[in-house]
């Protein structure tokens, strides 16, 4: 029962200025990621009400001239069925799959994929989450095979796919000399389900 998270929430997405502005003109026209090293799976993200980290993200994106104009856009969301890394039942959960999945793959032959490192990332956080993403997927197709079934032979199902993943990720070196506090600490969000989007918004700054 304390799995559905109904409240609203406000985060914010880092993009293109052109993107900004398309999504504020264009509520429902939202593209979501499907990259194979999206840290939390496909889905349309979101930094947990963190302007600033949204803007760092974009600004380096500038840098390495992956977009034109940095911007952020404020997003109004809720989490409803999310799959939490912050809650320790989900983490059990997630690495139970990750064994599942882990067994499928050797019996198919097929390599398992690995977390890498970027090659502009000085700290080595294995920013390219390409094992993070596909345990995740793996997850939510395991989840809508056993739907199918369900349906199939009962005409119902009791197994809801999640709406949202949330994560809590620490990087970018310590704060401090010494210090366990990371530069870049966040929470981030991925809306798997875009009806948990209710709007967005041109943040004051």
């Amino acid at each position: 029962m304390y799995h559905f998270r109904p409240n609203l929430y406000i985060g914010f997405h880092g993009c293109d200025e052109s993107v900004r502005d398309a999504l504020i003109k264009f509520p429902n026209e939202v593209e979501i990621s499907k990259k194979p090293y999206d840290w939390l799976g496909n889905g349309f993200y979101v930094w947990e009400n963190n302007y600033l980290r949204a803007k760092q993200w974009a600004d380096g994106k500038v840098r390495r001239n992956e977009i034109t104009k940095s911007s952020v856009v404020g997003v109004i969301y809720t989490l409803f069925n999310c799959l939490d890394f912050s809650d320790s039942t989900f983490i059990d959960t997630i690495s139970n799959y990750y064994f599942l999945m882990k067994r499928d793959f050797e019996e198919m032959g097929i390599q398992m994929p690995q977390n890498e490192q970027a090659d502009f990332d000085i700290h080595q956080d294995l920013l390219v989450r390409k094992l993070d993403c596909s345990v995740i997927e793996y997850y939510q197709y395991k989840l809508e095979t056993q739907i199918r079934f369900q349906l199939t032979g009962y005409g119902y199902s009791d197994i809801n796919l999640f709406d949202s993943v949330r994560g809590i990720f620490t990087e970018g070196g310590p704060a401090f000399p010494g210090a366990g506090i990371q530069k870049k600490n966040h929470i981030q969000v991925c809306i798997r389900n875009l009806d948990m989007i209710k709007g967005f918004f041109i943040p004051k700054v």
